[in-house]
């Protein structure tokens, strides 16, 4: 049997067949229309699924499930999306609906960061562990916590909103209204606002950064210019890159201390410096989890699944 992951976001909608070996052997992408009713929305999403069907040959009798990877707060139990800042879902029952379009056993919908950890503990870079950690960088800080084997969702299905913890007490603004979450200090916005600040204060001093060449020759400031300038060997790269990874990991250490994962896995666009930023990360998380020297200590690794967490993740929704 195969099952379908259908990654849910703001401006597209991908999905995926995947196989009983967690391979992806077709996918696809439409766009979302996010200004649109939520029911012309899912019945977009049914035909995608038709479509997946028709384009690699797979009846839709032989698709044991659907998972859907939804931004927002998911009410898995009913198969209902309560609440997406970005989608017209409010108290929207979106596994009754797209079952109307797209007739299958099982249709599972969870917080996309949370299917994306699930996703990571199945096939992943967390695979045979039972407790694991998963924390994407991308344009907030998301993550999502896997205890005993089950996915950590709190009583109102809003759990694992590890990017809004407060970091820095009266710190920089945060898009949630507080201040001070890890969000603002380990996103890759977060990352682009040091490197601009960085780039200003060198300006207004008369110090050199070749990180204003990067910035001429790209056209703009990205999550990837300190970390190149600073292997280039330039030292104000060097500081935004420092500072910004002791931020991460003072993160990553409070979770860790909490949940006590085997597994730490890191996803989003900031994980694509791969080892370089492994090897400046995790001797500082090491250095600040509770028990350090006595208790094992967790791995820390690059998520597995990239651009296709969502897809895989949904898919195996109903794997337990």
């Amino acid at each position: 049997m195969y099952r379908i992951g259908v990654d849910l976001g703001g401006t597209n909608i991908a999905a995926g067949i995947v196989n009983e070996k967690y391979e992806i052997v077709c996918k696809d992408s439409i766009p979302t229309g996010a200004d649109r009713s939520a029911e012309e929305i899912v019945a977009d999403m049914a035909r995608l699924c038709h479509r997946l069907c028709e384009k690699s040959g797979i009846a839709r009798e032989e698709i044991a499930s659907v998972g859907i990877a939804s931004p927002g707060i998911a009410n898995s139990r009913d198969g209902v999306v309560e609440y997406s800042c970005n989608l017209p879902f409010l108290k929207f029952p979106i596994c009754a609906e797209l079952r109307r379009g797209f007739d299958v056993p099982e249709v599972f919908v969870e917080n996309d960061a949370n299917a994306a950890a699930w996703g990571e503990a199945i096939v992943g870079a967390a695979r045979g562990t039972d407790n694991s950690l998963m924390v994407t960088l991308g344009t907030g800080v998301g993550g999502g916590v896997i205890i005993d084997g089950k996915l950590l969702s709190g009583f109102n299905f809003a759990g694992g909103e590890i990017g809004h913890i407060v970091l820095v007490k009266d710190g920089v603004q945060c898009g949630c209204g507080r201040r001070g979450c890890w969000e603002a200090y380990s996103s890759a916005t977060a990352l682009i606002r040091m490197t601009s600040e960085k780039i200003e204060e060198c300006e207004k001093s008369g110090r050199k950064t070749s990180m204003t060449d990067n910035v001429a020759r790209n056209g703009k400031v990205s999550g990837r210019t300190a970390f190149d300038e600073m292997r280039a060997g330039d030292a104000a790269a060097r500081e935004v890159v420092e500072m910004y990874v002791d931020y991460l990991a003072e993160g990553i250490a409070n979770m860790i201390n909490i949940f006590q994962p085997e597994v730490v896995s890191i996803g989003g666009g900031v994980s694509g410096e791969g080892q370089f930023l492994l090897d400046m990360l995790t001797p500082l998380v090491e250095s600040r989890i509770y028990g350090t020297g006595i208790v094992k200590v967790p791995e820390i690794k690059v998520a597995q699944l990239k651009n296709d967490a969502g897809i895989v993740g949904g898919a195996v929704l109903g794997v337990k």
